[in-house]
């Protein structure tokens, strides 16, 4: 599966986040905590440099914690600062501006050394589409200045908003990479809702989510389904879980696009419990297999 997926409105979005580096402090990198790695868009690293970042991991209760907890703890140890918050219920909040005050330590310093009063942090928040960028921009706020949804694109323009004292804050369109190379992160991505479903085939992508629940969480598809595995014929796993389910069609018949659909949003709504898609020992041998290829 090769998704490719760039409307006009994310290449502007592209430029107008380059443009406006110079007119911020630090970035905050907004990814899901279910896919830390799969939610980092590739092309940000390309426009923003060496502009001081924060790593902001949303949505830490829809996810494995003990897996944001290592993850949490990659990236600081590769000098990356990231915290885990919970922009719905308006939880680590407060971490925000504390690691962010902490990363721009030294350049409020020589600010006060030159007799300068520090300002408000200006910080430019990115991060691919339904991330929950607008959700955490009104929490930071307390008003309700962003637009939220739950589909991908909503916000669709710059906009600079006071966080109390401490943080003006500059939104940015969410933007996604003009296509995925490895489809794995497409189904990923696809799988908490980030990629919008009118372009998926929703069998693929509940067959992929069992292929993964059957690797990682094994347990949590046996309590749901009463399966430990995938069958070789993938219609018996199917039939297995609509009988289960009571997934019929006007004939009486299984339907399948159902169980799709039902496989998917059981994921997605948490009736799997909290389930996150990447994994720190993948990525370090990703990189370690990266290191002998050069």
């Amino acid at each position: 599966m090769t998704i490719q997926w760039f409307p006009g409105h994310m290449a502007k979005a592209r430029r107008q986040v380059s443009e406006s580096l110079k007119l911020v402090d630090i970035i905050f990198e907004l990814v899901d905590a279910r896919l830390p790695i799969s939610s980092r868009n590739p092309m940000i690293d390309e426009v923003i440099h060496q502009k001081p970042r924060l790593l902001i991991l949303n949505k830490q209760d829809m996810a494995d914690e003990h897996q944001t907890r290592r993850w949490i703890q990659y990236f600081n140890e590769r000098g990356h600062k990231a915290v885990a918050i919970n922009s719905l219920e308006g939880k680590g909040l407060q971490a925000v501006t504390k690691a962010a005050q902490e990363i721009l330590e030294e350049k409020w310093a020589r600010m006060r050394a030159r007799g300068m009063k520090p300002r408000a942090i200006r910080a430019m928040i990115v991060g691919i589409p339904n991330v929950g960028k607008s959700t955490l921009i009104n929490r930071l706020a307390k008003k309700n200045l962003a637009k939220t949804g739950n589909m991908p694109g909503v916000t669709k323009a710059q906009q600079w908003i006071k966080v109390g004292k401490e943080i003006e804050l500059l939104d940015t369109p969410g933007i996604l990479w003009p296509k995925f190379e490895d489809q794995e992160v497409g189904y990923k991505l696809a799988l908490t809702g980030a990629i919008k479903d009118s372009i998926m085939n929703m069998e693929d992508l509940a067959v992929y989510g069992l292929q993964f629940l059957s690797l990682r969480y094994q347990n949590r598809m046996q309590e749901r389904y009463g399966i430990e595995a995938i069958d070789a014929d993938l219609v018996v796993t199917f039939d297995h879980i609509g009988k289960l389910r009571r997934v019929f069609g006007q004939g009486g018949e299984i339907d399948y696009d159902q169980v799709a659909l039902l496989i998917v949003r059981d994921i997605r709504n948490q009736n799997l419990g909290k389930l996150t898609f990447d994994f720190v020992e993948e990525q370090i041998e990703k990189e370690q297999l990266q290191e002998t290829e050069q």
